[in-house]
């Protein structure tokens, strides 16, 4: 984490509820309320957030079909001394998440971040199982072939611990 620098902006990593709005931290709320601007992954969904909490900064998209074409913009407003707020649409960014490619670019512009920590899907995933929790992997999404997806449940069920990964509702089954 980098300390903040009063002529650039800074990128600040905000987690969000995951499911009930109240759970966002006072750190945060107040992070949402002060920043220039917030890149969500659905504004939709941040929307939401915002309007629960009578927080009235500007949104721009940030997610998987326009962060190519967002990073470099968002970099801009940095240096130019504009602070924003990073967030995905439930828990903390960057995990699985179109936000990282984004914080590189910060990092390697050598931009001020801070993380606002928060609700994470993988420790709520974790303590809600019973799991043993001494030892786990994270492994991201499965792919989605069943060959691949059969080979990468093999490996992961080798590894003889705690596992945990993403995968979106509809294709549980």
């Amino acid at each position: 984490m980098s300390e903040t620098n009063p002529t650039l902006g800074t990128l600040f990593v905000v987690s969000t509820p995951i499911g009930n709005l109240a759970d966002l931290s006072q750190r945060a709320l107040e992070t949402l309320r002060s920043v220039d601007l917030i890149a969500a992954e659905d504004t939709r969904v941040t929307r939401r957030l915002l309007t629960r909490h009578d927080v009235h900064t500007r949104l721009t998209s940030f997610h998987d079909h326009n962060s190519r074409r967002k990073i470099p913009m968002l970099v801009v407003q940095l240096e130019a001394g504009l602070n924003i707020a990073l967030v995905s649409d439930a828990g903390t960014p960057l995990i699985s998440d179109p936000g990282l490619p984004l914080f590189r670019a910060v990092l390697d512009r050598g931009l001020p971040t801070v993380i606002v920590p928060g609700p994470s899907a993988i420790l709520h995933a974790l303590v809600g199982s019973g799991a043993s929790l001494d030892r786990f992997t994270f492994l991201g999404f499965p792919p989605r072939t069943s060959a691949a997806r059969e080979k990468w449940v093999r490996q992961a069920l080798e590894l003889g611990h705690t596992c945990v990964f993403y995968e979106s509702p509809h294709r549980v089954q």
